[in-house]
């Protein structure tokens, strides 16, 4: 079990994302590194960690879904009609609400201008992000999930290969994990002051959500979609 990669827990059972956050341990970005190297880098018990998962994975989840075996086209369709279409409904939400935050009480609480600042850039490198996913990646993935059933071949895509632009997907989920990361110390956790009023409660309850479905979205695409792309390139060349 130490030697397996945290992604891959997460994988088999999303419920386990629970516990690497709790251990402040990075499922969806460095999903990559095995529950031995995070252990070691944070200082965990490793023992205590492992325990804690085997008694989750031991229980079985009800309705629990499990993407791993996905058609991919599928996947893709469900990636974009839960996680992109709720990114597109809360950013203007978001950024009207810290717009206000920032003129009401950047004063008393200067770091909501950087909140403020930082989600923005998020914004617009999200808004972007999703485009190229929908214009180029997934319906290259559909292409490929077709093909294996028609037996037809497909062109040759401009990008190369599919490993070029999932290097470049990772790459920018990379820089949101991190931007997130800062927004996530500067409000102390998502965690309102005590002179709040009831918009900067909403807005931080919002902010956390925000984060908490942009950790599935990144994991459905790293651990799962991806690698999976690749794979089936290759089985296809």
């Amino acid at each position: 079990m130490k030697n397996r990669t945290i992604g891959s827990f997460v994988a088999e059972d999303f419920r386990t994302a629970a516990i690497f956050n709790k251990y402040g341990i990075d499922f969806c970005c460095k999903g990559g590194r095995t529950l031995d190297e995070v252990c070691e880098k944070k200082a965990v018990d490793a023992e205590e960690l492992m325990g804690e998962l085997e008694r989750l994975l031991s229980q079985q989840a009800e309705n629990n879904i499990d993407f791993r075996h996905w058609p991919l086209d599928l996947l893709a369709d469900y990636i974009e009609k839960t996680h992109h279409r709720y990114v597109e409904e809360k950013i203007p939400v978001l950024l009207q609400f810290l717009n206000k935050l920032s003129k009401v009480h950047g004063e008393r609480h200067p770091e909501l201008y950087e909140i403020n600042e930082l989600f923005i850039g998020c914004a617009q490198e999200l808004s972007q992000h999703l485009k190229k996913e929908e214009l180029v990646l997934f319906p290259f993935v559909r292409k490929m999930v077709s093909a294996t059933i028609t037996g037809q071949p497909i062109e040759a895509p401009h990008f190369g290969t599919v490993e070029n632009p999932v290097a470049m997907m990772m790459h920018e989920h990379d820089g949101e994990g991190e931007r997130f990361r800062k927004i996530a110390a500067l409000s102390d956790n998502y965690t309102p002051p005590a002179d709040a009023c009831n918009t900067y409660k909403v807005t931080y309850a919002m902010l956390k959500e925000f984060e908490e479905d942009l950790h599935k979205h990144i994991h459905l695409e790293n651990n799962i979609l991806f690698p999976s792309a690749i794979v089936l390139e290759h089985k296809m060349n």
